[in-house]
């Protein structure tokens, strides 16, 4: 005598992979829409990026000024007036009579 299944469980068994497929596919759609490479991080992501480009700007102007001034003390011709504000501030060397007013 063979045994009929319960309508109920022979349901559940052909839901299951389904429920999986669909509990899965939900779990990659939040982690792509709210994980931390997600949609809502591309906001955060432009404004880090924002703020960096600001901070590179600021370093290569700062650079290119060091340059000049490498320019400026480059041994084979160097800048008189640098030489001597260099030497001058390095040693804190000034007649009595001069006035040192600071650039910066």
């Amino acid at each position: 005598m063979l045994r009929k299944p319960h309508p109920l469980k022979a349901t559940l068994r052909r839901a299951i992979a389904p429920a999986l497929f669909v509990a899965v596919l939900t779990f990659f759609g939040a982690y792509a829409f709210l994980g931390p490479n997600g949609v809502l991080a591309l906001g955060d992501y432009r404004r880090q990026i924002v703020q960096r480009e600001r901070v590179y700007a600021t370093l290569d102007q700062r650079r290119a000024m060091l340059k000049n001034r490498v320019a400026l003390l480059d041994p084979r011709h160097a800048n008189p007036d640098m030489v001597d504000e260099l030497v001058r501030k390095e040693l804190n060397v000034a007649h009595p009579d001069e006035v040192i007013v600071p650039l910066q």
